[in-house]
């Protein structure tokens, strides 16, 4: 049994061997999926801002550190300069610098830790609108049982108007819907927040607005804690639902709203009848109608038939007949009474099944099905067509094909002879001796033949 020496250094090949640069770029991405983005509180050291605006740092406590850095993007929306030594808060997610092996962060989100600048910000200007009587009950308006068309302003491409345009289709799906886009976060989104609610308030196109944007850090919320915003919503004529974050978060604008949701879900909630609820009311309102009129019509039957007895007992005579006559007319009058009652509820009941089937997105349906069946047979037409071409094409190369093919030539008794050493096929007899051997194709298989003699043309002429 032998055995096969490795050279030295070679590596078995059931062994999966990491480079550095491989090791790094999984070390990373393990650290970025598997933690999602944190906050972390310690003080600022080692501060670098480069020429290219981005912030570079150490994160330390009394037993550790970490670097970390801040990207251009990002640092620009701070509201206040970091500084060595100060202690601050940071939302990050954890990174590693593939080039170094670096264990890092990366933050988008920076506050003074404690009592902040923006927190300190934020709770004066509470404090300053709350004294002013802003959040006060009494200025709020009620929002309408059933808008005529609902307002939101937001960002036409977050995910905030997805929610809202979501839940308002379910809801009711019958209420127009109008969209105030503004942006909802940098340095000057309040200000064109605060100019889009002045112009809905202005301009009256909905009976109710819903000013809503998704979650983020107090930064990235910021634009509605400014005062400009809470001042537009304090003026607006329009009754205005606040949703703005998640739940645990509140800005300036949630206390100066008529009212706030705690998620952009939950304010289209708000804004809206449910549909199903309101079509069970008008059916059991049908129903307790139906009821009492035919119970009115019973009581009146009863009353009729006592005062009958009544005249018969006494005998009245004309009185009698007048008071027949009396009832009659009452007993008419109550069934038009009767009848255009039911009547006027049945075409409200019509009026709003038909706005829901008009809502319905059955017709469309329809019609895409009709379209995509002809779609489909314009297709089968233009293949159909297609392959007649290609086989018409087929069937002249096949015929051309077959005209100058040598194989036809076989057929009328020719034969293809090459010398047996190389294949090179024969065209003069000068071209091999006697005794080499050669190969003659037929049409029908092969014959090895040996040359004995080599006649020339004009020697076989002469002969001829």
């Amino acid at each position: 049994m032998s055995t096969i020496l490795q050279k030295q250094g070679t590596v078995p090949p059931d062994r999966d061997v990491y480079s550095v640069t491989r090791l790094n770029q999984t070390a990373r991405k393990l650290l970025e999926q598997g933690l999602a983005r944190i906050w972390l509180e310690g003080e600022l050291s080692n501060l670098a801002r480069p020429s290219s605006g981005h912030l570079y740092f150490t994160l330390k406590d009394s037993k550790a550190q970490i670097r970390g850095a801040m990207f251009r993007s990002r640092n620009q929306l701070l509201r206040f300069k970091p500084e060595e030594g100060m202690q601050v808060l940071v939302r990050a997610k954890v990174s590693l610098y593939e080039p170094r092996g670096d264990y890092q962060l990366i933050a988008d989100s920076m506050q003074e830790a404690g009592d902040g600048v923006l927190q300190r910000a934020f709770d004066a200007l509470k404090l300053k609108l709350d004294q002013e009587g802003l959040f006060a009950a009494g200025g709020k308006q009620p929002l309408p049982d059933l808008p005529g068309r609902i307002g939101v302003i937001t960002s036409p491409t977050g995910a905030a108007i997805r929610d809202v345009l979501s839940v308002l289709k379910r809801r009711f799906p019958a209420i127009p819907v109008l969209i105030y886009p503004v942006p909802v976060q940098g340095k000057d989104a309040g200000k064109e927040i605060a100019a889009m609610i002045a112009t809905a308030s202005r301009r009256k196109d909905c009976d109710v607005l819903i000013l809503t944007r998704g979650g983020g850090s107090m930064e990235d919320l910021w634009a509605f804690n400014e005062e400009i915003v809470a001042r537009a919503l304090h003026a607006c004529r329009i009754p205005v639902v606040s949703a703005i974050g998640h739940e645990v978060d509140f800005t300036i604008a949630d206390f100066v709203a008529d009212q706030r949701a705690p998620t952009p879900s939950a304010a289209a909630e708000l804004v809206t009848p449910d549909q199903a609820e309101w079509l069970a009311q008008l059916t059991a309102l049908q129903r307790r109608s139906s009821r009492h009129l035919q119970q009115q019509l019973g009581d009146a039957r009863q009353r009729l038939n006592w005062l009958r007895q009544r005249l018969q007992m006494r005998h009245p005579g004309q009185y009698l007949r007048q008071q027949a006559q009396r009832l009659d007319e009452l007993e008419q009058r109550s069934r038009l009474l009767i009848n255009s009652t039911i009547n006027n509820l049945r075409s409200s009941l019509h009026a709003s099944v038909a706005a829901l089937k008009q809502a319905a997105p059955a017709q469309r349906i329809d019609r895409s099905a009709l379209a995509l069946q002809a779609l489909s047979q314009r297709l089968h037409t233009a293949i159909n067509s297609v392959l007649q071409i290609r086989q018409q094409q087929l069937a002249v190369a096949c015929r051309s094909l077959d005209t100058t093919s040598p194989l036809a030539t076989l057929e009328r008794g020719y034969a293809i002879v090459t010398r047996q050493r190389d294949g090179h096929v024969l065209q003069q007899a000068a071209s091999v001796g006697p005794g080499e051997q050669v190969t003659a194709r037929l049409a029908q298989g092969r014959l090895l033949c040996t040359v004995d003699e080599c006649l020339e043309t004009e020697q076989r002429d002469e002969q001829d």
